[in-house]
């Protein structure tokens, strides 16, 4: 039995239970741009938050792309977040590739580099890497200046989060 298998068989038990209030409109306290990686899936348990607070965006990285953005834009101005958390980590796997490495190895694995450039939004230092993006989205016009916009690093072997600053300088040149 293939995994998306296993997920319709369990989904038709959960949905036997299934509270119907949980089907209101989300009103989220804080958006959370997180990477895909597993490891940090159980975002209640390492930020102690519940789920109906949270407005997770996950995507690889993680990278603050356009469509990210506008993600993070209807959470803070429609749905309500008050917040904007930024949650990397150590370890991750978009460390080890470079983008230019995934292009020639997709084309020349595929026989068709018709795609190529893509972006796969890789990166080499966790820390750097949060700062640029915490400043990409604290310098987009629509993100209201009094949202906070914070980043941090989990640290996949401890499970500890370190807070990465951008300091005020920083995101005057950016502007």
């Amino acid at each position: 039995m293939s995994l998306i298998d296993k997920a319709l068989e369990a989904n038709e038990r959960y949905a036997q239970g299934y509270d119907s209030k949980l089907g209101a409109h989300p009103r989220p306290k804080i958006a959370i741009v997180t990477c895909m990686d597993p490891r940090l899936s159980d975002l209640v348990g390492i930020l102690g938050l519940n789920n109906a607070d949270m407005d997770v965006i996950r995507t690889g990285g993680p990278a603050v792309t356009d469509d990210v953005m506008g993600e993070l834009i209807v959470s803070t101005r429609v749905l309500g977040s008050a917040e904007i958390m930024l949650l990397n980590h150590t370890g991750c796997g978009f460390t080890s590739f470079t983008d230019e490495d995934l292009n020639t190895k997709f084309s020349a694995q595929t026989g068709d580099a018709t795609p190529a450039p893509m972006r796969f939004f890789s990166y080499k230092d966790p820390e750097n890497h949060t700062k640029e993006q915490i400043t990409k989205i604290r310098s987009h016009p629509w993100i209201a200046k009094d949202v906070p916009v914070r980043g941090f690093i989990f640290d996949v072997d401890t499970g500890g989060l370190t807070e990465v600053t951008v300091e005020s300088e920083q995101l005057s040149e950016q502007k």
